[in-house]
């Protein structure tokens, strides 16, 4: 998948497939979204101040002439003045993230906004994770075929990578989840493949979610 041009390799069978998934799985994350967004609205106006949503711009899509940048949404997780002095990847223990911030990342319930960037199509329940924009320029110096991670596929929600390493706390973390994007796009070859990886991957996800093990 080096050739940019060659971003048709994902099975039709498999393309609409995951489409079809994705609006499934995406209603039914927006009316978990609906029935959870006052309590949790609730928790973080009474921890903090600033707003229950956010968006950011993120890094999406790549195609063979242009890479697709879209907002992201979630649940505040952070300080509203956690980044005035740049952007730096989460940690463990992050200070910039509030006591219901924390319990939010734990479960995942932080990313449930996202389920209506599925549903427009900007991302899939299951794929590489979109990266920021002030951190892709370094990664894709810096890491060999980071960019064409991204190629022909949507960004997700879960992923792979995402089930086996959490989230990204430095360049080298990035640096082993490609493989892993890599190697999820490969799977996307084969209708019987994609089914029986993004079950386990979604699985995963409900485990991380159900027993907190989320960062």
């Amino acid at each position: 998948m080096t050739n940019m041009d060659q971003t048709d390799f994902i099975h039709p069978v498999v393309r609409v497939g995951k489409r079809a998934c994705d609006i499934v799985i995406g209603s039914i994350a927006m009316l978990v979204l609906a029935l959870a967004y006052v309590p949790v609205a609730i928790a973080i106006k009474l921890t903090s101040r600033g707003p229950v949503l956010y968006r950011q711009l993120r890094v999406g899509q790549a195609e063979p002439h242009l890479t697709r940048l879209f907002y992201l949404y979630k649940f505040r997780t952070m300080y509203i003045d956690a980044e005035k002095r740049g952007a730096v990847w989460a940690s463990a223990n992050d200070p910039r993230v509030t006591p219901v911030g924390r319990f939010m990342r734990k479960t995942r319930i932080d990313e449930l906004p996202q389920a209506l960037n599925v549903l427009k199509g900007e991302m899939s329940i299951v794929g590489p994770r979109p990266e920021r924009p002030v951190f892709f320029q370094k990664l894709e110096t810096e890491i060999p075929f980071y960019v064409e991670r991204t190629f022909g596929v949507k960004p997700g929600i879960t992923g792979l990578a995402q089930v086996n390493q959490g989230y990204d706390a430095s360049i080298e973390d990035v640096r082993s989840k490609v493989s892993y994007d890599h190697a999820y796009a490969m799977r996307l070859m084969d209708p019987l493949d994609w089914i029986k990886t993004d079950i386990w991957i979604i699985l995963r996800t409900f485990t991380t979610m159900i027993l907190g093990r989320g960062q």
